[in-house]
């Protein structure tokens, strides 16, 4: 699979005053919130509802890549895929960030998130039928 035929996913973000920081613009916080917003969106908008109430996700690695930033009332879109499939209990998750101009992403981050099981809280391997909705 590249990363052209992942499925995305997207939704849509808007600079509040509570989202800039001293230099005028999005906090770097702040992106890592978004992404963790929209990868649970992305789960629960994707995933079967009976994976959903079975499974919980929980992040085990964060990078992020600033290429720009935005200030106050821009609009960002956020754009999710998974290029790979799950290793184990661990599935990359990818977030680009457009700003209102929608050339390129503005920041991106690359998360990895590992499957436990809500009854008992333990790391579990993903299963295909778990993995399957999100890939191509």
């Amino acid at each position: 699979m590249t990363a052209d035929s992942a499925p995305r996913f997207r939704m849509t973000f808007t600079a509040g005053a509570e989202h800039i920081d001293f230099m005028g613009h999005v906090n770097n916080a702040v992106w890592l919130q978004w992404a963790q917003d929209v990868a649970t969106a992305h789960w629960e908008a994707v995933a079967d509802p009976a994976h959903v109430d079975a499974f919980l996700w929980v992040v085990t690695r964060h990078e992020i890549d600033y290429r720009g930033n935005v200030t106050q009332g821009a609009e960002v879109t956020a754009e999710a895929r998974i290029e790979k499939p799950p290793v184990g209990a661990r599935f990359e998750r990818l977030i680009d960030f457009f700003g209102p101009d929608g050339g390129k992403p503005i920041v991106s981050v690359r998360s990895t998130w590992a499957m436990i099981g809500r009854d008992n809280g333990r790391l579990m391997r993903v299963p295909a039928d778990v993995a399957r909705p999100f890939l191509a």
